[in-house]
Order: structure tokens, then C-alpha cells, then sequence
């Protein structure tokens, strides 16, 4: 069986995501290292559980990570989706934060979605199964 260990965001910050994701979006560090000259290492996952998978928060400058990154956030696209039990809830705690949305909870078929701004130069979708 192959499963999903690790995927990468880029970002405009490491450290302002790693603070982002993990103190707002309530991930927790899973490998944090200094590798020298301001460069960081650095992979969150979700509190408490799924721990054999991780988001590297990986720099976003680059020939390739730019222009991709530029692209989706053009079309706003997200760049990665997360799963949430209760989309509103997390939209209205989020919001209390200071987090800022493009996208109000909405149903789109048999999922319920929001999504917001990282501050580190990416959409994310919150998405939420919608009840059968």
C-alpha cells in the first residue's frame, strides 16, 4: 500500500508560516531545523494525529515555485486543501484571529468550503463533507 508521507507548500517565509500554520491553524511542528544562514527545514502536521504525514513549509523563490505560485494565486486557487469537521465553526474562529478569507463557507455539492489566505503567499481550502 503507498501512502502519503509528505507534500510541500511554498512560501514567502518559512518562519512566518511555521508560526502561521502551526499558531493559528493549530498544526503542530514535527521537524524544525536550522540548516544554516537563515535557511529552515521545517514540516507541520495535524495535532494529535496523522502522524505519518507531514507539509514541508518549503521557500517559495525560485525559477519553478514562483511562477506556479503566482499562477494559482491569479486564478485563486488554493494550493492545498485541508479537511475540517465543521467548516463554519473554523471560518468563524479563523476570522476572530484576523485570518482573512477570499472564499465564505459555501456547499459545492457534497462538500462544504472556505478559503483563506495563509500570509505567506497562498490560498488554502477548508473543506467539510456535506451531511448525505
Amino acid at each position: 500500500m503507498i501512502k502519503l508521507a509528505m507534500t510541500s507548500v511554498y512560501v514567502d517565509d518559512v518562519a512566518k508560516a511555521h508560526a502561521f500554520y502551526t499558531d493559528v491553524l493549530g498544526f503542530e511542528t514535527r521537524t524544525h531545523v536550522d540548516l544554516g544562514d537563515g535557511t529552515l527545514f521545517v514540516t507541520v502536521g495535524a495535532a494529535g494525529a496523522q502522524g505519518d504525514v507531514e507539509l514541508l513549509l518549503e521557500p517559495g523563490q525560485g525559477p519553478i515555485a514562483e511562477p506556479y505560485r503566482a499562477a494559482l494565486r491569479a486564478e485563486g486557487l488554493p494550493v492545498v486543501v485541508f479537511s475540517v469537521e465543521d467548516v463554519a465553526a473554523e471560518h468563524e474562529r479563523l476570522q476572530k484571529l484576523g485570518v482573512v478569507f477570499t472564499q465564505d463557507p459555501e456547499e459545492q455539492g457534497a462538500v462544504i468550503t472556505a478559503v483563506l489566505d495563509d500570509t505567506v503567499g497562498n490560498y488554502v481550502q477548508l473543506m467539510q463533507r456535506a451531511a448525505a
